[in-house]
């Protein structure tokens, strides 16, 4: 105890004994795609050039530059490689951070799948929220391989549940309609874009799932995580493989296809929903929502383990929930005129009775009202009537 000896107002720092909950990171992206051995280094000052970064490790990359210097140089050519094509469309659309693992073949092949071994490095690393694997059918790589590897992304994410797999529909398909575009199971961790986008304005077609995470990264810095990562527009793309128009898309966005379009001179991302239909999870900002929370409060409150299971801890774990809560609400990604309406916490002795503390369990129950999109606005127009006294 301090001592005071002389009369006056004393203010003291009382640790508190737990720290707040900080929101986590929700935009930093994975991306894992083929690089050669031979890949065409940058060169030094000294005439020497970069060293190409092992296969399957990943790196951590902040500017296209300093890809190009791990992975080689890229041209803005279709050929050039669908991997830097994504990191390129990354950065341009407003991403600030990825991590890169290449792989030197993307064909299935016997022994461990090289893929396999890069998927497994990202499980890792805890702040990738968004992956993808953009990739060019090419030798090895046919529609079979491609749709394997997208099941091995939305598996990935089912399992770790931190983080959303951006796909790509195929370049090429019969028709314009979501049977035959949209391949891949159902999932509320995934979502699928089509078509893909020309880069040169001149037919260079490449896989719009770089420039798309690019545009995640840029709503969740503009608006928030909360906010659906659609009408916004994808910087670097001069055309399209495919024009959609509102008859297809009718098609399409029921059936958890992402369009892209072109309105006016501008080429924008036109849909939100995830893999799954008909869900609670339907939306894509709905789950990378509650993915946010969810991970903030995994890690904001990893000091409650091992403390005394007591009304003590169940109080303090409701203030720290709830004070986080507050601001996803003032944010606005919560429904409700206030706190009390958008969400409730609840820890207390009802859901933690003696035989669950026997466990060495202490159950928190949190309820949120989301914020869905406004993905259909209705004005209602009638004549009005005027005559009249």
């Amino acid at each position: 105890m301090p001592s005071y000896m002389s009369p006056g107002v004393y203010v003291e720092e009382v640790p508190s004994g737990s720290a707040p909950i900080s929101g986590v990171g929700t935009s930093t992206a994975g991306f894992i795609g083929l690089v050669p051995d031979e890949a065409t280094m940058p060169s030094l000052p000294d005439g020497s050039t970069y060293t190409l970064a092992p296969a399957g490790e990943p790196r951590l990359v902040t500017n296209f530059a300093e890809f190009t210097r791990q992975f080689g140089e890229v041209s803005s050519e279709r050929g050039a490689g669908a991997l830097g094509q994504a990191v390129r469309g990354f950065f341009l659309n407003g991403g600030t951070r990825c991590w890169v693992a290449r792989v030197t073949s993307l064909a299935a092949g016997e022994g461990t799948d090289p893929f396999d071994v890069a998927l497994e490095a990202f499980a890792g690393i805890d702040e990738i929220a968004l992956v993808a694997a953009p990739m060019i059918p090419g030798e090895g790589i046919d529609a079979v391989r491609i749709k394997a590897i997208q099941e091995k992304l939305l598996t990935h994410c089912e399992t770790l549940s931190d983080r959303f797999a951006i796909l790509d529909a195929a370049e090429e398909v019969p028709s314009l309609t979501a049977a035959e575009i949209n391949k891949v199971r159902e999932s509320t961790y995934g979502a699928l874009y089509f078509p893909w986008i020309d880069i040169t304005g001149k037919g260079a077609y490449v896989p719009p799932s770089g420039h798309v995470a690019g545009i995640y990264a840029r709503v969740d810095a503009a608006r928030g995580v909360h906010k659906a990562p659609a009408n916004e527009v994808v910087k670097g793309a001069l055309g399209l493989r495919y024009r959609i128009s509102k008859a297809i898309q009718d098609d399409l966005n029921p059936n958890s296809v992402n369009a892209l379009r072109t309105f006016g001179n501008s080429i924008k991302v036109w849909g939100a929903r995830t893999l799954k239909k008909n869900d609670e999870f339907t939306y894509i900002n709905i789950r990378r929502l509650f993915a946010y929370v969810r991970e903030s409060i995994d890690e904001g409150l990893q000091w409650a383990v091992f403390e005394p299971n007591d009304s003590d801890l169940w109080a303090k774990i409701s203030r720290n929930v709830s004070a986080f809560l507050t601001n996803v609400w003032s944010s606005g990604a919560l429904f409700g005129n206030t706190p009390e309406q958008a969400f409730y916490v609840k820890c207390d002795e009802e859901n933690n009775p003696p035989e669950v503390r026997d466990l060495g369990q202490v159950v928190t129950e949190i309820g949120l009202a989301v914020t869905k999109p406004a993905e259909f606005v209705i004005f209602r127009i009638s004549q009005r009537n005027q005559s009249g006294g």
